[in-house]
């Protein structure tokens, strides 16, 4: 499989620390990785009441994204609240993204506004978690996500068998409620932070992405060589 560049978004609260296992499986698997951190996360310079709006929480993703070469395009993995996050992403740069992941993430639809582990795991997350905002009346927009940009972008939906937090039944229902060209990837016993306590079936799920999209576009090569 060719080297393909995941981008890794982290869910409310939390940082880009939390995809530190994810991060070394998937180099050694030969691919290019980066987790990002939101504003005011992580080691963001910004404090919370710095951060007044969804616009500032996301700008290091947007920023990271406009950075990107033209010609490249990245697997975006959003985690639980960072599914909206990425689907801005994917509004404003769906020319750069193959394949959008949500993993057990919101998962909104272009139709309506978004509104509509280990034990040293812990210990580390309470070291590094940062409080954080929603953001929700800045989702409740109209016409934030649009088909023509947003829902012109694959995605594929990671459902976490035993999450407490995104419970198996609620991301069921995200699912079918979109349109169901998105492919969904099922990781048995795994809990809401499947980065640290499943981080390899978590890679091995990113590595059949990555190499579907490689056998697709070898299909699709193959094909304008024969027209």
């Amino acid at each position: 499989m060719m080297e393909k560049h995941f981008v890794l978004i982290h869910g409310t609260c939390h940082g880009a620390w939390c995809w530190y296992k994810l991060l070394s499986l998937l180099k050694l698997a030969g691919h290019r990785a980066t987790a990002l951190d939101l504003g005011a996360t992580g080691v963001n310079p910004k404090q919370l009441n710095e951060v007044t709006s969804l616009s500032d929480y996301v700008q290091p993703l947007m920023d990271f994204m406009s950075s990107l070469p033209q010609q490249e395009r990245v697997i975006l993995v959003g985690h639980s609240y960072a599914g909206l996050c990425i689907s801005l992403a994917m509004e404003s740069f769906p020319q750069k993204i193959s394949v959008a992941v949500f993993l057990t993430a919101y998962m909104p639809h272009h139709k309506s506004p978004p509104i509509t582990l280990m034990q040293e795991d812990l210990e580390l997350a309470k070291m590094l978690i940062r409080p954080s905002r929603m953001y929700m009346e800045d989702f409740s927009k109209e016409g934030m996500l649009t088909e023509a940009k947003f829902g012109s972008v694959s995605r594929v939906f990671v459902v976490c068998e035993d999450d407490e937090v995104m419970k198996e039944g609620f991301q069921l229902w995200m699912i079918e409620n979109n349109p169901t060209d998105q492919e969904v990837m099922v990781i048995e016993g795994a809990d809401h932070m499947v980065m640290l306590s499943n981080p390899k079936q978590l890679c091995q799920c990113l590595l059949k992405v990555g190499q579907k999209l490689s056998d697709f576009n070898l299909s699709s090569n193959c094909q304008e060589q024969e027209d």
